[in-house]
């Protein structure tokens, strides 16, 4: 009779865990991102700030140093996700901007926006790192052809955007931005309740006019620090038990009348916060979308990098989406734009000012003026602006919408 094998046999339960270890370790980190919220953005922002400065990043070690600021931009996306479904569960959501409320709005409730807004986020997160590869690998025909390519793919996802949403204006960011997760008040509770129990613990202290554990901070000073201020605190009502909030002090009746003063936008429909675009309105909207797009092909097909074709064809496309945009708002219609509206255009509008950094009006006119200030500028922010220089020079993406 053949032998029998001896070797032990591994329980499937075994198997079972080691394949749930890597979504076990992913609900892990994202209890750990919710917790430290604050830590975690403070820590992204310093990441963040690191790759615009550090030195070589355009030149020497381009590639490296834009790969490091697009997975930053990319984890930070993740962590929006993350953070947006901690802040679903609270009992009490915070207090959100128009913004905010209308692309949370629309993220909830259609899954094909929530995608799309995500796809174009990730190609402006990542666009002039593959900019940066095409070049690299296929010279300046294979960078103009990724740059069509990824301006195409733009312009599809905000017309994609604009259908979803009915017409409506595309805002931008499409999703919506962090929002801060408040203390949970339980964990105030009880730190407050744990400092009356050292307090009490420490009477002798305080007798004498010291300090709990010998600290510069008395136990009914601190609690006056946790206390909230005079016009948050509630009088309970001795015979009914009812709560009345207190007045508030002399110097705070502005903030608490502001604090508690309603404005259109905050009863009106997520819907309403932006009005459905008819007639001239949308095809200013589609010329907008259009601009880059129209910018990019002028741009592949002009053989003068110094020629003005390509810019007067972009700037004109932009201009005209305004015009377009004030005629459909003419005879008084201007007056009934939201909040929401007024502050995508103002937007749109400083956002006009990066035209001076592109294509011929930049090596033109502005890199002379570019050169001039980093001359005369101490040598460390010198360089940082040479090497800023280096990049609105070499790549399209660095200056794009």
């Amino acid at each position: 009779m053949p032998a029998q094998s001896t070797l032990p046999k591994r329980p499937a339960s075994t198997v079972g865990q080691i394949l749930a270890m890597p979504p076990h370790w992913l609900a892990s980190y994202e209890e750990f991102i919710t917790k430290n919220a604050s830590q975690v953005s403070q820590i992204e922002s310093a990441l963040r700030s690191l790759t615009y400065i550090i030195p070589g990043r355009f030149r020497d070690a381009e590639i490296a140093s834009e790969s490091i600021h697009s997975f930053v931009q990319l984890l930070s996306l993740y962590h929006d996700g993350v953070l947006a479904k901690a802040v679903s569960k609270l009992p009490m959501p915070p207090v959100r901007t128009a913004h905010a409320r209308y692309t949370r709005f629309w993220a909830d409730k259609s899954a094909l926006y929530r995608r799309v807004a995500t796809a174009l986020q990730m190609v402006v997160y990542t666009q002039l790192l593959c900019e940066m590869s095409a070049k690299r690998r296929g010279g300046d025909r294979a960078r103009w052809r990724v740059v069509v390519l990824l301006e195409a793919v733009k312009a599809a996802c905000r017309l994609l955007l604009l259908r979803i949403t009915r017409t409506r204006q595309v805002v931008s960011p499409p999703l919506p931005e962090r929002e801060p997760i408040p203390d949970d008040a339980d964990q105030e509770r009880s730190d407050e309740e744990a400092l009356l129990q050292g307090g009490s613990e420490s009477e002798f202290a305080l007798e004498d006019g010291g300090s709990v554990h010998g600290g510069g901070m008395t136990a009914r000073e601190a609690q006056d620090l946790l206390r909230p201020p005079a016009h948050a605190r509630e009088w309970t009502m001795p015979r009914t038990g009812m709560s009345m909030p207190s007045l508030p002090e002399s110097g705070d009746i502005s903030a608490y009348l502001l604090s508690r003063v309603l404005t259109a936008d905050d009863i009106r429909p997520a819907t309403r916060l932006l009005s459905q675009l008819r007639g001239v309105a949308h095809a200013a909207e589609v010329l907008h979308v259009l601009a880059p797009l129209a910018y990019a092909v002028a741009l592949m097909r002009s053989k003068d990098k110094r020629s003005w074709t390509p810019w007067l064809v972009g700037l004109a496309v932009e201009y005209a989406a305004r015009q377009l945009r004030d005629t459909g708002n003419a005879g008084g219609l201007q007056l009934r734009a939201t909040p929401l509206e007024r502050e995508e255009w103002n937007k749109r509008g400083w956002g006009m000012l990066w035209w001076t950094m592109r294509g011929a009006f930049y090596d033109n006119v502005t890199s002379g003026v570019v050169r001039g200030v980093s001359r005369r500028m101490p040598s460390f922010i010198g360089g940082i602006l040479e090497d800023y220089e280096y990049l609105w020079e070499n790549y399209y993406f660095s200056t794009s919408a």
